[in-house]
């Protein structure tokens, strides 16, 4: 049954006839759905290195910036992505939704096949990209729906958790089939690398054939069975859904949702990004509030049926309690997608180059024959965080969400200050690889960290909410934690073109330190808002 009009979790009888068979099914798809959404939508991260090593005629901030496109789109599509499964329900909506990946998955198969494609081409494509990211919001919300809450931080975290793998495995899978030429002449010619590379496995020499295009292609051996999957295993619930109408009314609704996103990213990104790609009116931080309000303004005027939804919905903007969990899972789930985003290339800027002084006292960057290959490690450290969050979660269930967030919030304020410390140090250096390890492991403990937290902070929204407004609260939160997926790469890319990454590092210390203040004042003092949820 595609539809489902009984649905009472909280009922332990039901739970256990009914419930818990429907409730797992949903959630073992949900999770590779998920997990083919973070890889599509980071995956930039990873064919960036890659294009550098291949000779593609553009700059490391130009390649930068499409990271940086990806994480920006794909946040503002979970504002919009929010709302959905209570408009066009939670079947309708993910089948689809995993469908649309597709689009720049082809696309990237497509132009990477040929070094003179434009930037603009691969901006577009970074642009769609950000689906995967949307759909986390609604990934979320769709799941919170179907468990009862003393299982919330379990289940949503292996949601989360699990789907989160999407970045390592992109990580990992990108690079090794790179290698090969397992699409046959429907994949396309390889190039020539003019730079070493990697893998998992060790390094790739200059001059090898490489198949960068594959990179896009070898998700539509997973994106087309898992759609098909979704579509005759997944269900609408009703009570949460009353009205999804017909399969094809609920998937314009998606369309017309993901449409606005796209309309106010593009808008935003274009008054953004500097000439000739844009305008370069706003900074950073102008354009992403207005990019938010742009999209919330926008999502009030839609017409027909979905308008009385959306306003029904948007109650949860007066509560306090959804903007101070805002914030904390910035703190948790920001900093991991950011990190995630920047770390390949702050690898290779970091240590693949060295500070050369010449006779006249000038400084200049060379390129370091000892660098590690980002492609190598950069996926340990989203693989930390993706296996830590079901512990967050699980922990938080058993000692309470808030105290568990407060823990990891100290641990990330003493491990980014270090860590800021040894970017310093091997930014300056002329041997920059004897403090990469010292590099990689404090950006493990960070994620490890950051995973943990994104466990408690699901926990504590699912305690906080009924389950009428936990699902638009967990979209929500996680749309504007996903904003760090466009910060950290800009911030951190700017400040290594100024010299100082440590800067990027510092400035998270310090908004640890608000977020750790925030959690206690809210859900740990005396007289706390709500104790420890």
């Amino acid at each position: 049954m595609t539809n489902i009009r009984k649905w009472d979790v909280e009922v332990a009888e039901f739970w256990q006839s009914t419930g818990r068979r429907i409730a797992t099914r949903n959630l073992w798809i949900s999770i590779p759905s998920l997990l083919l959404g973070f890889a599509v939508w980071l995956m930039w991260g990873i064919i960036t290195v890659q294009m550098l090593n291949l000779g593609f005629p553009f700059e490391p901030a130009q390649l930068f910036t499409l990271t940086a496109i990806s994480g920006l789109a794909g946040a503002t599509l979970r504002i919009p992505a929010s709302f959905m499964i209570r408009i066009a329900g939670g079947r309708n909506t993910i089948v689809l939704t995993t469908a649309l990946l597709m689009i720049p998955a082809v696309g990237a198969g497509i132009a990477l096949q040929d070094t003179r494609t434009p930037l603009w081409v691969f901006q577009l494509l970074a642009l769609l990209s950000g689906i995967g990211g949307g759909n986390f919001a609604c990934s979320m919300s769709n799941i919170s729906g179907f468990f009862p809450k003393n299982q919330q931080g379990l289940a949503l975290g292996l949601n989360a958790g699990l789907g989160n793998f999407g970045v390592t495995t992109m990580q990992i899978v990108i690079p090794l089939v790179m290698t090969a030429g397992i699409f046959g002449a429907i994949g396309g010619e390889p190039m020539a690398l003019v730079k070493d590379s990697g893998t998992l496995i060790g390094r790739i020499p200059a001059g090898s054939d490489t198949w960068i295009q594959n990179a896009g292609w070898v998700w539509m051996l997973l994106l087309v069975p898992l759609a098909i999957i979704g579509w005759f295993g997944m269900n609408n619930l009703l009570p949460i859904t009353p009205n999804p109408g017909h399969t094809l009314a609920a998937f314009g609704k998606i369309l017309g949702l993901y449409g606005v996103g796209f309309l106010t990213a593009a808008a935003g990104l274009y008054l953004y990004l500097p000439k000739p790609f844009g305008l370069g009116v706003l900074n950073m931080w102008l354009a992403m509030p207005l990019i938010m309000i742009a999209t919330l303004g926008l999502l009030r005027m839609l017409p027909g049926s979905i308008k009385p939804n959306i306003k029904r919905q948007f109650e949860i903007f007066r509560d306090k309690h959804t903007w101070s969990m805002s914030v904390l899972y910035i703190l948790t789930f920001g900093s991991f997608i950011g990190f995630s985003m920047a770390l390949p290339l702050s690898i290779t800027v970091i240590f693949g180059y060295v500070s050369e002084v010449a006779a006249d006292g000038s400084v200049s960057r060379v390129v370091n024959p000892n660098a590690p290959s980002a492609l190598t490690y950069a996926w340990i450290g989203p693989f930390i965080g993706a296996l830590t969050r079901p512990f967050g979660g699980w922990i938080a269930d058993k000692l309470g969400g808030s105290i568990v967030t407060q823990v990891i919030s100290v641990v990330m304020i003493a491990s980014s200050v270090a860590l800021g410390y040894v970017m310093q140090q091997a930014y300056g250096s002329t041997q920059p690889e004897t403090f990469f390890f010292a590099f990689i492991i404090l950006f493990l403990v960070l994620f490890a960290a950051s995973g943990i937290g994104n466990g408690s902070t699901f926990r504590t929204i699912g305690v906080i909410y009924d389950r009428d407004k936990a699902g638009p609260v967990l979209g929500w939160t996680s749309a504007v934690a996903a904003y760090g997926s466009f910060v950290a790469p800009m911030v951190i890319g700017n400040q290594i073109k100024a010299g100082a990454p440590e800067l990027a590092m510092y400035g998270f210390a310090i908004f640890c330190v608000l977020c750790l203040v925030l959690n206690w004042w809210f859900y740990l003092r005396p007289n706390a808002y709500v104790k420890n949820p």
